[in-house]
């Protein structure tokens, strides 16, 4: 099986098991971009604890839940956003002000909205959770 992208693997199996109501989930293969949307997630309360399983493949990450995750997904195609752009993203993909986070990677790493917003710079979209 041919995996084309695993970011929105590892999101879908985030919201399957959290529509089964599971308290943690494995996702394969990891890699750098999805422990960084994870880490994000975690700071705003999304998730709780991941760790990194090395099973001499390319990797797994044990995730988990909190059941506080009502939807996420990645944004395809990965738009490019100035910073100033950033408010009618999120009209856009979150269902309120105030609700939810849009995922950025910007030339500072991977973050939130909110805090690429304070810094004043822009990045490409990457994934939305609310």
């Amino acid at each position: 099986m041919v995996m084309l992208d695993t970011l929105a693997n590892a999101l879908a199996t985030i919201m399957n098991n959290e529509i089964r109501g599971y308290d943690e989930c494995l996702i394969y293969p990891a890699s750098k971009l999805i422990a960084r949307v994870l880490r994000v997630m975690q700071q705003h309360g999304y998730i709780g604890e991941f760790e990194y399983i090395d099973d001499k493949r390319s990797g797994k990450f044990r995730v988990q839940l909190l059941g506080r995750i009502n939807k996420c997904g990645v944004i395809k195609p990965r738009y490019p956003v100035k910073w100033r752009e950033i408010e009618m993203w999120e009209s856009k993909y979150l269902p309120a002000r105030g609700i939810g986070i849009l995922i950025l990677s910007t030339s500072r790493g991977v973050m939130s909205h909110i805090e690429a917003r304070k810094l004043g710079i822009g990045g490409v979209l990457l994934a939305y959770v609310y």
